[in-house]
């Protein structure tokens, strides 16, 4: 039996990437959430008027990886304090955002970000919304496993390899072999 989270954190190519890394996500499907435009393009999304963010939607096994170690990966891979960016990417298509898919998640992702703040180990505050999913759009194929499709993009070697690279660091007990 598997569960779902959806993430967003800036470029959905490498939040993507970091996720497919973990023991336990059997999926990662790249997406659009949180707005109000029905079945958004990537075009529409980027153009910062949908109102959506680019996100993930992470399938995972429970009994291998719970919902709070997903945080606790989401979290360490994007800077949750930077308000309608990541990097070079500026909009609220690249907000960081938890769209909860229950009432016990939205309460964990909650506390998790309370502790967040209590702990202090930002600089600034952190800005993450929570909200729970309503509708997840499925991003065009093109999209789908970008960086494993594309390892030698600019783009993605810049911004993919890093988050990449701390997730096989930080969480090297839980990378899938």
């Amino acid at each position: 039996m598997t569960e779902s989270a959806t993430f967003g954190g800036g470029c959905f190519w490498c939040i993507e990437a970091a996720f497919e890394e973990i023991d336990g996500v059997d999926d990662v499907t790249s997406g659009y959430a949180g707005g109000h435009t029905e079945d958004p393009t990537y075009r529409e999304v980027c153009s910062g008027t949908t109102g959506h963010a680019e996100v993930v939607q992470v399938t995972y096994d429970p009994d291998v990886i719970g919902y709070e170690e997903l945080l606790e990966v989401f979290f360490t891979v994007h800077d949750p304090t930077q308000l309608n960016r990541q990097g070079p990417d500026v909009g609220t298509q690249y907000r960081s955002i938890v769209l909860s898919h229950d009432d016990e998640q939205h309460e964990i992702a909650a506390s998790y970000i309370e502790a967040l703040d209590e702990e202090g180990g930002y600089d600034d505050e952190v800005v993450t919304e929570l909200e729970p999913l309503e509708t997840f759009y499925r991003a065009e194929e093109k999209h789908q496993d970008y960086f494993a499709k594309n390892p030698n993009d600019a783009y993605c070697s810049m911004h993919a390899q890093p988050k990449i690279d701390k997730v096989r660091e930080k969480f090297a007990e839980k990378v899938d072999a």
